[in-house]
């Protein structure tokens, strides 16, 4: 498995050991969660974006027609509102 050199200043390392002590894992795992639960997030937070935007897109003329002095101008005119 490719592994991975990660420098941290001692005062870091220090909180690092302590967190993963208190959590009763190594360095090691705690590091490893930390970076691959921020992916996680980072797939989900995407993957969330693109599904509002989505809605957004699919929904664009009833929010225009909802609220039409929000419509943004192009649109605005699209629906016969000054």
């Amino acid at each position: 498995m490719p592994a991975l050199n990660i420098d941290f200043s001692d005062e870091e390392l220090s909180e690092l050991r302590e967190a993963a002590r208190q959590r009763g894992v190594t360095l090691k795992t705690l590091v490893r969660e930390a970076v691959t639960d921020d992916l996680a997030q980072r797939r989900a937070m995407a993957e969330a974006s693109q599904v509002f935007r989505s809605f957004v897109k699919e929904n664009a003329d009833a929010f225009d027609a909802a609220f039409p002095d929000d419509a943004p101008p192009a649109r605005r005119n699209r629906h016969g509102a000054a």
